[in-house]
């Protein structure tokens, strides 16, 4: 029966109501709230007993539902008029409600005890809350009786699905009335996922939360069961969900929009079954479980890689830790920055291709896996190393004895597999998995690009590929991957798309990597998850990228929280604010957000909606962060260029001048030694050259000074009528058109000068000064690629490759180095089990040369980093 009640609040509301105007939550039932009250405790209490063997019956998975009626004469009986009822003709009936407590009520003793901030006073109300009388066990609502910490449906709206709670309080107040307090389950539509993206949930699956608060009694409709799913390999869950009203296996809290696993759930560490593949040594068996990495490293498979800063951030964090994360795998449809990548990380396996692509080629990896290296059950190491040597030896036979002939004959013989891709390398027509071949008696320039039809005799050849590449693992298999980390871009969401698609955001093409992104993640089931994207997916559209970025890692099964971080509080000089999402299985730690370091110049503006994502300290503990970093703290060391410097390589002429200076020109390691890379600007043209030497070497110059303009009252430029328009030696005008009209004349960027005392707001990817701030402040030049790749914290040691715009293209595209090595640093926290149950860490003082790690839950046992 749809009700709904009228009752006011006697209180005001609580700071868990503040926080639920965030979500879609109980607009009118609740007359107390209380968040902050033993939520992690409480839910310990309920969930206790759901950890059972697996010969127990599925029916003794929490039942939270279930209590005897008592049949005693209640206290308090009373009737309270409701509108309950609409007929056809939509006209509203009041009908009575009966609702009293049942039992005796607890002794006071016990009662004040439980419920201290109940018994306070006696009056109504103090200190905004609710003062009890009593309280009681048991209470009954229209011939339904109720226990604590039975769940239930609680009336809502006309029009909105019923709310869900967990009954934990019962009383009456000192004016008669009857309450009940709730501690409320949300649906995925209910959280920041939403209603637009409340699909990638289970209908059935809700979340349980930290935010209670004091209702009237006869608001409750009916009894639920509410059962806990554990991860439990041996649980039948499509039995247990086909018992129930609703699951729940996770909890949600609002700060970081966080899905976390309850406590539980989180009691071993082990991954989750993945590819049927597994790996001992040499030795290849079946298996249900994920593949075990014996040498301690952790892999990662950066996506959407760029030039590796996202991926060498974490691994300089999370090294600093205590863990071996190396990237071993890397994609990105951009040749120059596979390059790069491959330059500075020699030992990953970086692939230039699309990430579609990439996913097609491990599926069908997996499958050739399972084809070649399992088909003979009983093989050992030695004969999984010499593949049937015989055969081996009878093929080669026929081969040499064909040599001579080939050529007459036309048939060919392969020499060797070299390696494999998805893709149409020749451009005809279809994408397909083809092996990249080279043919006996024939050199490099003759290799090439074959299906696998065309191999179909030469499966011995094949196998050895196979058994290669697995045992070196050129492509990650289900299970065998640890980390997956990655940018998708979402070109769709800029604002200097005219033609966005708010309507349905993923039917735009140019948002699809996200999708893309999800579906691998799906498929090879890494531990963690990190993506990275621009704070416009939390604006565009009312944020439903993000929201479906997030409503798919849960949907998944993953733990997730997102935060909002900027680059300038780990030391830069830029501010920069991305978002950053973390996942984790619900068998691990589900990592934390570092805490600022450095206080920064805020630039950026966040969605009230997501206010509380932005990852930053309380009020009145800023005073532990250090001094905001300018551009003079970065540079301010490096040699002087010229406008046409074409050198790639020089050595230091000053030495470092400042702590940020000192950390980011440190070698790799001990023994190597380098020089400085990249310090070469975007070779101005003739006009832009002689423009820009005639800006003025001052702080806030920029076109506005030159000749033949002038500044009218409302700020805006114009040109000069009482002076002849200025040109540069080739004719042009020396203030074009372009720099007088941009953002109707209201601009200050066009040749602007950046000064010491300043910082950046954003690295972009282009270098031209026609409608940005990029010229150097005593320079007549515009910042050179390893000015930029220190403004993003790359080390000066990071040599990248590509014509010079590529490189400003790879400089720009990166996730800010520090901030990749903080999150790094949390990564491997969570790797270790010490990563705390908040949503914050703070990195240790003398982060990043850090020498220990303490854990969270005993600060006084250190533990030492070798």
């Amino acid at each position: 029966m749809a009700r709904k009640r009228k009752c006011t609040s006697p209180e005001k509301k609580g700071k868990a109501v503040e926080e639920k105007r965030k979500v879609k939550k109980r607009p009118t039932p609740k007359i107390e709230s209380d968040g902050d009250s033993d939520g992690e405790e409480n839910v310990e209490e309920f969930i206790g007993t759901g950890d059972y063997d697996s010969d127990e019956n599925v029916e003794e998975v929490i039942e939270t539902g279930d209590c005897e009626s008592v049949a005693a004469t209640a206290r308090g009986r009373g009737k309270l008029k409701r509108e309950v009822r609409r007929d056809e003709g939509d006209r509203e009936e009041e009908v009575d409600s009966d609702s009293r407590f049942l039992g005796e009520p607890f002794p006071d003793e016990e009662a004040k005890k439980r419920w201290a901030d109940r018994y306070q006073r006696k009056e109504p109300i103090y200190n905004e809350i609710v003062q009890a009388k009593c309280h009681y066990a048991q209470a009954e609502v229209d011939g339904q009786a109720y226990c604590l910490e039975d769940d239930a449906s609680v009336e809502s709206a006309p029009g909105i699905d019923s709310y869900i709670c967990k009954i934990i309080e019962i009383f009456e107040a000192f004016d008669g009335s009857k309450y009940f307090t709730a501690q409320w389950y949300y649906r995925a539509a209910d959280t920041v996922i939403g209603a637009k993206c409340g699909h990638l949930i289970d209908e059935r699956r809700v979340f349980f939360s930290e935010v209670k608060d004091v209702n009237p009694l006869d608001c409750l409709i009916k009894k639920l069961r509410i059962v806990f799913l554990p991860q439990k390999d041996e649980l039948d869950v499509d039995k247990v969900k086909s018992t129930c009203d609703f699951y729940f296996d996770k909890k949600y809290l609002i700060p970081y929009s966080s899905f976390v696993s309850l406590p539980s759930d989180t009691t071993t560490n082990s991954g989750e079954s993945g590819s049927t593949i597994s790996s001992d040594g040499d030795d290849l068996t079946m298996g249900s479980s994920d593949l075990e990495d014996h040498s301690g490293e952790k892999t990662l498979l950066d996506l959407y890689s760029g030039c590796g800063a996202m991926s060498t951030g974490l691994c300089l964090g999370a090294n600093s830790c205590g863990v071996k994360l190396v990237t071993k795998w890397a994609v990105d449809n951009n040749k120059n920055a596979c390059e790069s990548l491959k330059l500075n990380h020699p030992e990953t396996q970086v692939r230039f291709e699309t990430a579609e692509d990439f996913l097609s080629l491990v599926k069908e990896w997996e499958k050739l896996c399972a084809d070649l290296l399992l088909s003979d059950n009983n093989c050992s190491s030695s004969e999984n190393g010499d593949l049937d040597d015989k055969k081996d030896e009878d093929d080669n036979g026929e081969e040499d004895g064909a040599d001579a002939d080939a050529l007459d004959s036309g048939v060919f013989y392969v020499d060797k597999i070299l390696s494999m891709c998805y893709g149409d390398p020749h451009n005809e027509g279809t994408s397909k998995l083809r092996f990249k071949v080279r043919w006996k008696k024939y050199g490099p320039k003759d290799d090439t690009w074959e299906p696998l039809e065309g191999l179909s005799d030469c499966q011995e050849k094949l196998k050895e590929f196979v058994l290669s590449g697995y045992n070196s693992k050129i492509l990650p298999l289900p299970g065998s991957v640890d980390v997956i980390c990655g940018g998708p871009p979402c070109q769709g969401i800029s604002g200097y798309n005219r033609f966005r698609n708010k309507d349905a955001p993923l039917e735009d093409t140019k948002n699809q990597q996200l999708l893309v992104f999800m579906d691998t993640v799906k498929y090879l089931r890494p531990k963690f998850v990190l993506m990275e994207n621009v704070v416009d997916i939390l604006k565009f559209a009312d944020g439903y990228l993000g929201r479906y970025a997030l409503g798919s890692l849960v949907g998944m099964g993953y733990q997730a929280r997102m935060g909002l971080m900027a680059a300038g509080a780990y030391g830069l000089p830029q501010f920069r604010m991305r978002m950053f999402m973390w996942g984790a299985l619900s068998t691990e730690k589900l990592p934390q957000y570092p805490l600022p370091t450095h206080d920064a110049v805020n630039r950026g503006v966040i969605p009230t909606e997501f206010d509380s994502n932005n990852v930053k300290h309380e009020k009145g503990n800023e005073a532990q962060l250090k001094p905001a970093l300018f551009l003079g703290d970065a540079i301010s060391n490096l040699p002087h260029v010229e406008n046409n410097e074409k050198r790639d390589q020089m050595a230091y002429t000053t030495e470092p001048q400042t702590e940020f200076q000192r950390f980011i020109s440190l070698p790799k390691d001990d023994v190597s030694e380098h020089g400085l890379y990249d310090h070469r600007p975007l070779r101005l043209n003739e006009d832009d050259y002689e423009r820009t030497c005639n800006i003025p070497k001052m702080k806030g110059a920029n076109f506005r000074n030159l000749a033949g303009v002038r500044i009218r009252p409302d700020n805006k430029v114009e040109l000069d009528p009482d002076v002849e328009r200025p040109r540069v030696s080739s004719g042009k005008f020396l203030v074009p058109d372009y720099a007088i009209t941009f953002v109707k004349g209201t601009s200050t960027k066009p040749f602007g000068r950046l000064w010491w005392d300043e910082t950046v707001p954003t690295v972009v990817t282009r270098a031209e000064p026609h409608n940005q701030r990029i010229l150097h402040p005593e320079q007549d030049r515009v910042l050179t690629v390893r000015e930029n790749a220190r403004l993003q914290g790359f080390p000066d040691y990071y040599k990248l490759l590509g014509p010079i715009k590529q490189r400003y293209i790879q400089v720009g595209n990166a996730v800010a180095v520090p901030v990749g090595r903080a999150l790094g640093y949390s990564l491997a926290l969570a790797f270790r089990g010490l990563s705390g149950d908040e949503p914050l860490l703070t990195l240790p003082e003398d982060y990043p040369m850090v020498n220990e790690v303490q854990s969270p839950s005993d600060g006084s046992d250190d533990v030492m980093i070798s």
